[in-house]
């Protein structure tokens, strides 16, 4: 389910699971309650990867990993590279660029910006993550366990 980022059927997930449709359609219910799919309608019912579990994995992923002083480190980088980028831009946010063609530019330049462009909502998502994964790591604490859980 990892690929799958568009609703699709449970024979269609069959398919490209090589499996039978009943396996899929049981393994999906599964995955549905444990909340690792979404699930739409009924008739047929359709699935899709939850985006918000991936992303409580991958900052659970982080926080396992590292260390709360190494995800600080990689945070401070990605911000510094954040405001290299707005300073570039000459705009605050990703979002608030203008995706006109650059004028009098050439094929190239358009893609550089386009790509400079992608590599910023790469980067404030990341910091997003980030932010998320140093708050885990130090509630866990130095040995790793979590504090929160403790009485």
């Amino acid at each position: 389910m990892t690929g799958v980022t568009e609703h699709a059927s449970a024979s269609e997930i069959a398919e490209r699971a090589d499996c039978s449709p009943d396996g899929a359609r049981n393994a999906l219910t599964q995955l549905a309650e444990l909340g690792i799919v979404d699930r739409r309608g009924s008739r047929p019912a359709e699935y899709r990867r939850n985006e918000s579990y991936f992303e409580w994995k991958r900052v659970e992923t982080l926080a396992d990993d590292h260390t709360a002083a190494a995800l600080r480190e990689r945070l401070d980088d990605l911000l510094a590279e954040d405001a290299d980028l707005q300073e570039s831009f000459g705009v605050p946010d990703p979002d608030a660029v203008s995706v006109a063609p650059v004028e009098g530019g050439d094929h190239a330049a358009v893609h550089d910006r386009l790509e400079s462009l992608s590599r910023w909502r790469t980067v404030r998502h990341d910091i997003e993550l980030l932010q998320r994964a140093v708050s885990r790591a130090e509630a866990r604490g130095r040995d790793g366990t979590d504090l929160r859980g403790s009485a």
